[in-house]
């Protein structure tokens, strides 16, 4: 089909009709048919499963910044932490994601299950190792990260319970990422959907003690959290074990099987790495913006979750990109997986262009919203307008570099997170932060400055074509 009969056959009453189907959920072959609406098919859920994670994470900080600037101190520090569990959950999806897309491009379900089953096992190998040492050493690792005194006394409990429960974190994105591979999208908007509203209502119940629920303030976000993220997971494995889904996992499917978890291990590794990379660059971020003060680092911990509140629908394009390679390449039709990429960038260059001209005009109303402190809401905004300023070139960054992924070219963008994050974003922030006198807003520079590098770079070794040689 040309791009001119499929924007006929995408005009508005079929758009809204895709849209629905979309969110319904269907049964379709992304591997044929109009590209733009199996874009659509796959992004609407994943966009909406996004917004709602980024919707959380708003509402999160907004009732915990009612509680004190150390709690928010807190779960910024406690959140750079979790990058382990977030670094081990999006790694292992990489593999899954790339595996399951393969599989179901080449019309292999049973292939499928078995690459989920073994995500699944190392998964929770993972998070038994991580939540023991948390419990153990939580006051130690907010010390470590700079926390005062004062708010390591405040804060341990909640970093106990984040990490301690990193099972139900690390589950719920992992077991997301085989549904996204496979197509059913729908499934994994409904599980955050369920899992985040979950949370948002059970937050503030328990943080400020509502009606008959305790006052556990900052504990109660952790609880709250726990309670609503594990919910989801029981959700996940309930529909895996239903015979409807394009992956459906049986009994005697359940057990280790060498040879596919040599593959995930190989692409997992890889793509841990690529995340960890990445991650520790936030973690970097958070020690040198640690050193300008308690309130330094809440309002750059505000601004950040506000950027997450537009950037990760965004991850929604991206993920259906990554899941258009993969399935294309299963099917032998690399060139359709091309265009899947470019047109989904295009569609997230016009969404986080609107994104970031609202934040660069509205950055200190939306700070207030926030926070009644002045000198936390001020720093949040001026971070907040800095590192929207390279929202159009995150919009194209964000979907190649998870588009090498999807093609199992986990390599490409491995070393380019390393380029950008490590050898040149975290120098550049101290330079900018520390020695030129910039403070946070050095720190927010550096963002913006990195993050825009990577999406040149990106897009040049994408038009390589070199992923598309890639075998899972």
């Amino acid at each position: 089909m040309t791009d001119t009969q499929e924007s006929v056959a995408l005009t508005p009453p079929s758009f809204w009709r895709t849209v629905r189907e979309a969110i319904r959920g269907s049964h379709q072959d992304y591997t044929s048919g109009p590209v733009g609406r199996a874009i659509i098919l796959l992004a609407v859920p994943m966009v909406l499963e996004m917004l709602m994670e980024s919707l959380f994470a708003v509402v999160d900080i907004f009732w915990v910044a009612h509680v004190s600037p150390d709690a928010v101190a807190t779960v910024g520090l406690t959140e750079s932490m979790l990058t382990l569990v977030y670094t081990a959950a999006m790694g292992l999806s990489i593999g899954v994601t790339a595996m399951v897309a393969r599989r179901i491009g080449e019309k292999n379900p049973a292939g499928a299950a078995e690459a989920a089953v073994q995500g699944i096992a190392l998964g929770v190998i993972t998070a038994i190792v991580i939540g023991v040492a948390g419990v153990i050493l939580a006051p130690t690792l907010l010390g470590f990260m700079g926390a005062t005194p004062e708010v390591i006394a405040s804060g341990q409990t909640y970093t106990r319970i984040m990490l301690g429960g990193n099972v139900v974190i690390l589950l719920i994105f992992l077991i997301n990422a085989i549904f996204r591979g496979a197509g059913d999208a729908a499934i994994a908007m409904r599980v955050l959907w369920l899992a985040n509203t979950i949370n948002i209502v059970l937050g503030p119940l328990l943080i400020f003690g509502v009606g008959p629920f305790p006052k556990l303030g900052l504990t109660g976000a952790a609880i709250a959290t726990t309670i609503g993220r594990g919910t989801g997971v029981l959700y996940q494995l309930y529909r895996l074990w239903r015979r409807d889904g394009r992956v459906v996992i049986l009994r005697d499917q359940v057990k280790l099987n060498p040879a596919v978890m040599k593959t995930l291990l190989r692409l997992s590794g890889t793509g841990t790495f690529q995340v960890f990379v990445g991650m520790a660059s936030w973690i970097g971020l958070t020690r040198i913006n640690a050193t300008f003060g308690t309130d330094a680092l809440a309002g750059y911990q505000i601004a950040i979750r506000i950027i997450i509140f537009a950037l990760l629908p965004s991850w929604g394009l991206a993920n259906a990109a990554a899941t258009m390679v993969g399935q294309a390449l299963g099917a032998g039709k690399p060139e359709r997986g091309e265009q899947a990429v470019w047109r989904a960038a295009l569609y997230n260059v016009v969404f986080l262009g609107i994104a970031g001209l609202l934040f660069i005009i509205f950055a200190n109303p939306i700070a207030h919203v926030f926070t009644a402190d002045t000198v936390v809401a001020g720093t949040a905004a001026r971070c907040l307008r800095i590192i929207s300023y390279g929202y159009l070139f995150y919009a194209y960054g964000m979907v190649l570099t998870n588009s090498f992924n999807g093609a199992g070219d986990t390599w490409t963008p491995t070393w380019l997170n390393l380029f950008c994050f490590w050898l040149w974003e975290i120098p550049l922030a101290w330079w900018l932060a520390v020695h030129v006198g910039l403070g946070p807003q050095g720190v927010a520079w550096a963002v913006t400055i990195a993050f825009s590098t990577l999406a040149v770079a990106s897009a040049v070794l994408f038009r390589r074509g070199r992923w598309k040689t890639k075998r899972v």
